[in-house]
């Protein structure tokens, strides 16, 4: 009885918002006569896109009240409304999500009013089921025609509000633009960072090598202890040229990945991090390995988010998590500091994303102030 009666309520709540949206629909009939004339005879056409847009709102609403009743997400795939007016004007017009919701809205004025009829029947199942409780000892019917209400007005504008194919497609072009832009971005980033490496390091010693080996040539004949000098100088410096190489190595793709794995090169990192980090692995030490590109990107994030740790946050503990799943992997760093992290801030979190968005992933951040900082990334990827 008690299950019944909270699960009613709901349904009941549920009800009434929509029958309180029903009512500002039927009032937006008006916005939408305005925005009609006004580009009938084109003084209003600005109209058009500012309707959209209220439209997408109130959509929106709809999506996230049906989505509280079902407990699944209804995915928005909306082309975005930028730019002077014959742009705004041409995608508002031409967005499949523009169609599915002007569909929804129309559908919604013919059965938004069953939701408000239905109402007056809570108070009646109420006192209903009590006499039938009282009477025989069982639930009556109405109760549950109320919730049936609610799961066939939530199954319609589910099913009215879902986008389009082409709308998802849509939606996928665009991600997948946005996503070339910052790989490109990425990898121009990544080059100049090489060449300046190469040019600042590598490069000036080996001048310098090439200088003392052709000073030890010329003197070697009249003064070999001076040659012997600059030889040893010329060895010093052609071993720091080596270890600049190797550095700029490690930063397009460091060997201990392939030696070691990720995990094991997670260790290693952590070690020489300056914190004390926990590393834990969840199965990805097991089975089979992910493909290089995957262990990079998942290696450099990791590193660039204990480097933040130990510079900014103010804690001497960081903890990393490496999991496995059915769709590919997954990384945490979290530090217990001081928190506030900013990405505009130039804490390396953007060439977080665009390393990890050019592989299809996701980077989540949480930094309130005062801690915790958590570093989530997703990498899709078939095991």
């Amino acid at each position: 009885m008690r299950a019944t009666l909270r699960q009613a309520a709901r349904a009941s709540v549920h009800l009434v918002l929509a029958a309180a949206m029903a009512f500002g629909s039927y009032i937006f009939i008006t916005v939408l006569l305005i925005t009609a004339t006004g580009a009938a005879v084109l003084v209003g056409i600005w109209l058009v896109p500012e309707t959209v847009l209220l439209i997408r709102r109130i959509a929106g609403a709809k999506r996230r009240l049906t989505a509280s009743w079902t407990g699944r997400e209804i995915p928005e795939a909306y082309a975005p409304l930028t730019g002077p007016l014959r742009q705004r004007l041409r995608t508002a017009v031409r967005d499949p999500g523009t169609l599915t919701d002007a569909r929804w809205m129309a559908a919604y004025y013919g059965y938004a009013w069953l939701t408000v009829l239905m109402l007056p029947l809570w108070p009646v199942g109420l006192v209903v089921d009590g006499v039938w409780c009282a009477l025989l000892g069982r639930r009556a019917l109405v109760l549950p025609l109320i919730v049936r209400l609610a799961e066939v007005e939530t199954a319609w504008s589910a099913a009215l509000l879902r986008p389009s194919p082409k709308a998802l497609l849509a939606q996928r072009v665009e991600q997948l633009t946005a996503t070339r832009a910052g790989a490109v971005a990425a990898h121009g980033s990544e080059l100049r960072r090489i060449e300046r490496d190469l040019h600042d390091g590598a490069q000036a010693r080996l001048v310098a090598l090439s200088m003392r080996i052709g000073l030890a040539q010329r003197a070697y004949g009249a003064d070999p202890d001076a040659a012997r000098k600059l030889l040893a100088d010329a060895q010093t410096q052609a071993e720091e040229a080596l270890t600049e190489l190797r550095h700029v190595v490690r930063g397009i793709h460091p060997p201990i990945l392939t030696d070691r794995g990720l995990v094991g090169a997670v260790r290693a990192l952590a070690a020489s991090s300056g914190l004390d980090v926990t590393v834990r692995d969840d199965g990805v030490a097991d089975g089979p390995r992910p493909p290089a590109a995957v262990e990079a990107a998942a290696y450099f994030v990791i590193a660039e988010a204990l480097t933040n740790a130990a510079k900014y946050s103010g804690s001497e503990r960081a903890e990393v998590v490496l999991a496995r799943s059915r769709t590919g992997l997954s990384a945490r760093v979290r530090d217990e500091g001081c928190g506030g992290a900013d990405e505009s801030a130039g804490s390396g979190l953007l060439g977080m994303r665009r390393r990890v968005a050019a592989l299809d992933g996701t980077v989540r951040l949480t930094s309130p102030v005062g801690g915790p900082t958590v570093v989530e990334v997703d990498l899709p990827c078939v095991w």
